[in-house]
């Protein structure tokens, strides 16, 4: 009867495995699409010109007018406002949003 409550013990690579495997799916399904994500805004942001225009991530649409090493000038209606390279967004200057162009 006692050979009923023996159980052999799974070896120590073994018993790590489904750890690993959460590990890398939240690494190909989360981190890495997020960093990809993060490079492309860098990017975005370091092309900024005179002349775009720009949508703000606080949904302030206008036209950058300068841009200096961390701000970006936006001209809005009868308005000046200068803002941080990082709330920066969109680029509108096709006049249409790119991702709406795609549906």
């Amino acid at each position: 009867m006692t050979s009923f409550f023996l159980q052999a013990e799974p070896g120590g690579l073994a018993s790590f495995l489904p750890l690993i495997a959460i590990v890398a799916v939240m690494y190909f399904f989360f981190i890495r699409p997020q960093m990809k994500k993060q490079k492309e805004e860098n990017k975005f942001r370091a092309a900024l010109v005179k002349g775009m225009k720009v949508v703000t991530t606080s949904g302030i649409h206008g036209k950058i007018l300068e841009v200096d090493d961390k701000t970006v000038l936006l001209e809005c209606e009868n308005c000046r406002l200068r803002f941080e390279r990082a709330a920066i967004s969109k680029d509108m200057t096709a006049g249409v949003n790119p991702e709406v162009a795609k549906k």
